[in-house]
């Protein structure tokens, strides 16, 4: 079974949001028009022989481009392929323990992600701390974004080392660190490697682009601490899947990174 641990269905408001611009750029692409049937997310994941794809809801400060309604909505319509991952307003504590909750228990999501990018402050920070006591009292995963930023948003908040901090507040939360942390991959792995309950996630790159610290640690100690991603529609898994082959990962290896660590993390 293949599990991408990190995608989005976006909404047309997601697609077309100006902090984009600047991926949108790179990858010489306008903003979308109308928004992307759901059947061509469904197809990207055929295509790459993806099994299952946890899609997740985008909360920002003042602005959803994503609702965890609109995600448990994409979920009704494939829920064999897709699995919740709902997200939170952190500036009102409260309203985010509630809506955590609401996530879990009443959407039937695997986990929450928030992005400190977009909050424009590190992990550490104290808005964060009910959400990661919210998820530990569900038994969810908290899913965030490790390395520098696309768009053009402060990098420093997605410093790996600051997972450090977290695990050592929350053992018992399990910590998903999405887009492999570079430049700081070897932070990411240094906080994997001390904590047990903390991984990392490939999304946002390409197997060619795996930088040698990461793709040593997935050969050795780290071959169950690290889980397939993509960031869809960012990056298609067929092509994100690219030169998998000349990782020289073991078989038992491959299979944990493609989707036996995420069946685990996420008790899918």
């Amino acid at each position: 079974m293949i599990i991408d641990a990190w995608a989005q269905h976006p909404t047309l408001r997601h697609s077309q949001d100006p902090v984009f611009a600047s991926l949108r750029r790179w990858n010489k692409a306008e903003a979308p028009s109308t928004a992307l049937p759901l059947s061509v997310t469904l197809a990207a994941m055929d295509r790459g022989g993806v099994d299952k794809a946890l899609i997740c809801a985008w909360y920002a400060p003042r602005n959803v481009m994503i609702s965890n309604d609109e995600v448990a909505a994409f979920v009704a319509q494939a829920p064999d392929r897709l699995v919740g991952v709902g997200s939170a307003d952190i500036t009102r504590p409260m309203e985010a323990v509630q809506e955590i909750r609401r996530c879990v228990e009443v959407l039937g999501f695997k986990a929450i992600r928030i992005l400190p990018w977009l909050w424009e402050t590190p992990p550490t920070d104290r808005r964060f701390y009910p959400a990661y006591a919210a998820c530990c009292e569900v038994g969810a995963p908290f899913c965030t974004q490790i390395g520098h930023t696309g768009p053009l948003a402060p990098s420093e908040v997605g410093r790996p080392i600051y997972l450090d901090q977290v695990a050592l507040d929350f053992p018992e939360l399990k910590i998903v660190g999405g887009h492999i942390g570079y430049p700081w991959t070897d932070e990411a792995v240094a906080v994997a490697t001390k904590h047990e309950n903390v991984f990392i996630d490939t999304s946002a790159y390409t197997a060619r682009r795996y930088p040698p610290a990461l793709v040593d640690y997935m050969r050795g100690h780290g071959r169950a601490k690290v889980m397939f991603g993509t960031n869809y529609p960012m990056i298609t898994p067929d092509r994100a899947l690219e030169g998998l082959d000349d990782l020289g990962l073991s078989p038992e290896a491959r299979a944990a990174f493609l989707g036996g660590t995420a069946r685990q993390v996420f008790a899918l």
